[in-house]
């Protein structure tokens, strides 16, 4: 993944990654997605009070994987047609995606997490 999105009056803030400040957008998006590190999912899960599970990574790394080969965030229709076929119809729902990732659900909590741009829409 390869970009960085930075603009003049930016609001940013900044957090701490194994001693090094990295710059995120006001809302918590990296501007700099070459700066993603699983510690860097460890540090915003931690600040976000979401205590991350092996599905939590599995929608990290399927939210990365399609980035990485469409250089698009990926579509929620589709995050659930793989989930359900992964993870069954209990777990391969909107509802349970938006329960795991409380702020925000997938689109976005699992979009800032895993290091990729803003939903579309949401520039």
């Amino acid at each position: 993944m390869a970009g960085k999105i930075y603009y003049p009056n930016m609001q940013t803030q900044t957090t701490i990654v194994d001693g090094k400040e990295i710059l995120l957008d006001g809302e918590g998006y990296l501007l700099d997605l070459n700066e993603w590190t699983e510690k860097f999912v460890h540090v915003r899960a931690e600040f976000e009070e979401l205590e991350l599970t092996a599905e939590h990574w599995e929608i990290i790394n399927y939210i990365r994987d399609y980035y990485d080969k469409n250089n698009v965030q990926a579509p929620v229709r589709d995050m659930i047609k793989h989930f359900k076929k992964t993870w069954g119809k209990e777990k391969g729902n909107t509802r349970y995606l938006h329960k795991i990732f409380p702020l925000g659900g997938p689109q976005k909590q699992g979009n800032r997490l895993a290091g990729v741009r803003k939903p579309k829409g949401e520039h």
